[in-house]
């Protein structure tokens, strides 16, 4: 395994870091964060296209794999590649399992689970003889799990399966640290299949009753993802990153 070489206010400076699914939206802008640190990014996705125009943006040391999280032996063949991992994160969305649970197809669900929940296991299961045994572990899960917002039972049930699974397998698999962190509204590709005037009066609706008064960015929730794998003290926690939209009183 690899030996982290750190620099003070610098510590992921020559560590190498995965991140799935870092060819847009949060998995891009933490591999910012973390090539503009000094670490060795690798970035996977399932295009190659957007992955070379994401390499481009994000700049550092940066390289690019094609992958489809779903293929368990495409993801096994991986990581037998990739050689030492100082940390992973895993920011891979499924865009499937929402709407009204009484019209909710239990079949579109499944899918949802095949889009982001066996996706997340299956990732985090292959990386663990790669990863370095005293690393980390992040998932981006979503808020979802429990906003308690009507149309969102089966997004809960998926981001909820994901977040419990974080405090015992921090201990579980210490001191390898694992912990996720948990947005809100976020104006990401996620939201592209939504008409733009409709998005937009969604962005507004939710902006108006969350404390910070706005929708996330992709930087807010990186610099999160960021905070909890360079803070080799924090492990097993679910970090919200919502803008306070989650709390009791609100705005």
């Amino acid at each position: 395994m690899s030996t982290p070489h750190t620099t003070p206010g610098n510590p992921l400076a020559g560590q190498r870091v995965v991140v799935m699914g870092g060819s847009s939206g949060i998995g891009e802008a933490s591999a910012v964060l973390f090539a503009a640190d000094g670490a060795e990014v690798i970035i996977t996705g399932r295009g190659q296209g957007r992955l070379d125009a994401a390499a481009s943006r994000i700049g550092g040391k940066v390289t690019t794999y094609r992958l489809d999280a779903s293929d368990r032996p495409a993801v096994d063949a991986f990581f037998a590649e990739s050689g030492p991992i100082d940390h992973l994160v895993i920011a891979l969305s499924g865009a499937k399992g929402g709407g009204s649970f009484a019209e909710l197809d239990l079949a579109e669900l499944a899918e949802g689970f095949d889009g982001k929940f066996w996706p997340h296991a299956n990732t985090l299961q292959a990386a663990l003889p790669t990863l370095r045994r005293d690393g980390s572990v992040t998932l981006v899960t979503a808020a979802s799990a429990r906003a308690a917002l009507p149309g969102t039972a089966g997004l809960a049930a998926i981001n909820g399966a994901l977040e419990a699974m974080v405090p015992p397998l921090a201990v579980e698999l210490a001191p390898l640290r694992v912990n996720a962190v948990s947005p809100g509204v976020v104006d990401t590709p996620w939201w592209d299949a939504v008409p733009a005037e409709r998005r937009q009066a969604l962005f507004d609706g939710f902006a108006a009753i969350t404390p910070v008064g706005r929708v996330g960015r992709p930087e807010d929730i990186a610099r999160a993802v960021h905070l909890l794998t360079a803070n080799d003290f924090v492990t097993g926690v679910v970090l919200e990153a919502t803008g306070g939209a989650t709390l009791a009183t609100g705005r």
